[in-house]
Parts: C-alpha cells; structure tokens; sequence
C-alpha cells in the first residue's frame, strides 16, 4: 500500500498544496499574493483573505497533477508554525476539516524543519539527499539560523540571529533604495552588475555562532543619508554597485559564523543552506566555493524548494508519517518557536 502525503502550507503569503508518495514528489502548486506588493510587505488581513480564496483550488490542482484522488490520501500535513497567525489558521483548519471528512490522520510541520528538510524532496529516485549529521545554515526572512541535523526530527540550534534575519536585511535596505517588495531578488539581479568592494558597511561582533544583521542596516541606512545630503541622485547613480556591496557584507557575515562551526563540528562533512535567501546567487556561489576549498559536500536546493512551499511539508509529514508521529485535531498554530 502507496503512503500518500498532502502537504499544506500557508505560514506567509504563499498559499501551496504538494503531494508525496512514497517519498517521491507527485505535484507541487503554489498560488502567490501580488496585492501585498502596494504596500511594501505583508498584510497579514490581507494574507489570510487570499489564502481562503485560494486554498480550495491550490488543494484541488495538487491532487488532480499528482494523478490521484482524495481517498487515495494516507495523511494531511500541514503548516503549525512558525507564521502569520491568519493565515496559518487557514491552512489549519482546511486541514482539519479534510482529515475530519477522510477519516485520516493529521501530521503538523513545524516551518522551519520543512526548509531544513527540503533537501529530502524527491523528483525521482536518483535525487541525492544529505547523510546524517549534516550542518544547515538556515537563511530567510525571518531567521537565520546554524543547525546541526542529526535526523529527520532531531535537530540542534547552534547559531542564530538575536535580532534582524538575513533576508530582513536584504529586503529592507533594498526598500530605503526604492526597489519594489520584495527586494532581495532584486539586490540579486543588481548586484551581477555591480563593485562589490566599492562600498563597505559595517559587520557586526557578536559572540559565540549567533549572527545580527540590525547593525548592517543602521549602516547601510546612514550611507545613503550621507550621501545623498551631497549628491540626491546617488542611489540611482550606485544601485548596482550599492547592492553588490550589500550582498557581498551578508555573505561576509553568514560565511564567518559558517566556518566557525565547521571548526567547531570536525565531524561534520556536510553543508546544507535552507530558507528564501538560499536563492540568492551569491549565497550559492559563496556556499559552493566554501564547501569546494574545504572538502566539503554541499547541498543547495532547487530554487522551488527555498522559497515557502508544501513540497518541504509534505516530506517533512512523510518521516513523521512513518514514525506514526499523528496530532490531534485541537493542535492550535503558533506564531514564533525555535527549530
């Protein structure tokens, strides 16, 4: 008998539904919001009033590409949290309500274990998968993480930010140079044109393997104030070269705290980078010359799997599904938690 995942997720402004089986990705849907790009960010109201208007077709789409039909369904997993309160209780409900009236169990996914284990995702049985213990460095909008996995519910935090995420920076240095949201795929567009080392900003000291990036903003934010005081036309005349600087400070920072634990875990011999900003091109090309000149197996997934997306939970409620790790149905999402 096939184990057949719906995964569901809607923790931001993502409504996405993918289906698993047997550990092979059989569909992957994801519908995005382009009424939160007016306003320069997510509207939660306005998140959670997409997610209902699109979660019944999102839902339907991913069975109908998967070439199944809703009693072929062993388990719902779905998004608990960490996310936008509305719009994860969308999603929550949804699932279940269609657990309830399939008489099938639930699997709750914590968000970020999905990006960590997106890694898992397979198109096809030669898709390659990292061995455990493996490293991750967690990187989004919200979190920027060090992670040592040592299997597919045993994870241990050893870095994290104790103020802004990566992507946070990314996106709200690129919003003070008037670049539409959201600004990081910008910055990356920009930054291939651009002289890294034309500007500098300041990095931060911060101790042990957690990261900050608040520092980087202030920085970033006073450059332009400066700047422009003598020239209103400089962002406009320095965009490449101000976004390159930019991306190339982040890498900077993420890499040294990187290398840092790689030291501090000799017995890890694998890199794994997880999260929205693990599109960024930099970011992959920085991980792979890292893992290449330290004899290092590196990871980097597809770029439809860093973004938020239910592939990531579908997998993530296909290992739990096979430890029979079930919730119950008054599990109640939540907002904020660590790995």
């Amino acid at each position: 008998m096939n184990n057949i995942i719906l995964g569901i997720e809607s923790s931001c402004d993502d409504t996405s539904a993918a289906v698993i089986k047997d550990g092979i990705l059989m569909s992957n849907v994801i519908a995005s919001q382009s009424v939160h790009e007016a306003y320069g960010g997510v509207v939660p109201e306005l998140a959670s009033r997409a997610h209902q208007q699109n979660i019944v077709p999102v839902v339907s789409e991913a069975i109908k590409r998967a070439g199944i039909e809703k009693k072929d369904l062993s388990a719902i997993a779905f998004t608990a949290g960490p996310g936008l309160i509305g719009s994860l209780l969308v999603g929550t409900s949804f699932a279940k309500g269609l657990s309830i009236a399939l008489g099938i169990p639930l699997l709750n996914v914590n968000h970020l274990h999905g990006h960590v284990l997106s890694h898992f995702i397979k198109e096809d049985e030669t898709t390659e998968v990292p061995e455990f213990p493996y490293m991750c460095l967690l990187i989004s909008g919200g979190n920027s993480q060090i992670i040592i996995v040592e299997g597919y519910n045993k994870m241990r935090i050893i870095g994290q930010t104790i103020d802004d995420a990566a992507g946070e920076a990314f996106d709200k240095c690129a919003k003070v140079m008037g670049l539409p949201y959201p600004g990081g795929p910008y910055i990356d567009r920009l930054a291939a044109e651009g002289d890294p080392t034309k500007f500098r900003f300041s990095k931060p000291h911060i101790p042990r393997l957690d990261y900050s990036f608040s520092g980087l903003k202030t920085s970033f934010l006073y450059t332009l104030r400066d700047e422009i005081k003598n020239d209103p036309d400089f962002i406009e005349k320095n965009k490449a070269d101000l976004a390159a600087s930019l991306q190339k400070t982040i890498i900077d920072i993420l890499l040294d705290k990187l290398d840092k634990a790689v030291k501090a875990h000799p017995e890890i011999k694998q890199i794994a980078i997880g999260g929205g900003v693990s599109a960024n091109s930099g970011v992959r090309a920085a991980i792979a010359d890292y893992c290449e000149r330290h004899n290092l197996k590196a990871f980097i997934p597809k770029r439809a799997f860093t973004t938020d997306n239910a592939a990531m939970v579908a997998i993530a409620g296909y290992f739990k599904y096979l430890e029979k790790d079930f919730c119950p149905l008054d599990i109640v999402p939540f907002a904020r938690v660590e790995v």
